[in-house]
């Protein structure tokens, strides 16, 4: 079961991976990376090693992770969700886009 919010990791060689997990963060570590001997890249292999082991708790690993995959440039940017969309176009004047 996922429990966090989907990451899609573009890795140096091309492919691509949506992280969702724990397990989808283990998987991705062992892909290409820019710099494996980044500091933040070998935090995020520790903390999700031990989060794998039950010793961190997920959500700093995963944090960890998703720092590690920002500082190298490998997340896809999301852009706002329906949501976000939404709640701009009630409170824009015309109801059509963001307020001006």
């Amino acid at each position: 079961m996922s429990r966090f919010l989907p990451l899609t990791i573009h890795f140096v060689n091309g492919g691509t991976m949506m992280v969702s997990s724990i397990a989808d963060a283990k998987k991705a570590l062992g892909r290409k990376w820019k710099s494996k001997d980044s500091p933040a890249y070998r935090k995020a292999v520790r903390l999700v090693e031990d989060a794998t082991n039950g010793i961190c708790r997920p959500a700093i690993a995963f944090a960890a992770f998703k720092k590690a995959a920002g500082e190298q440039g490998l997340l896809e940017h999301a852009g706002p969700s329906a949501a976000l969309s939404m709640l701009d176009q009630l409170s824009s004047r015309n109801g059509k886009g963001t307020p001006k």
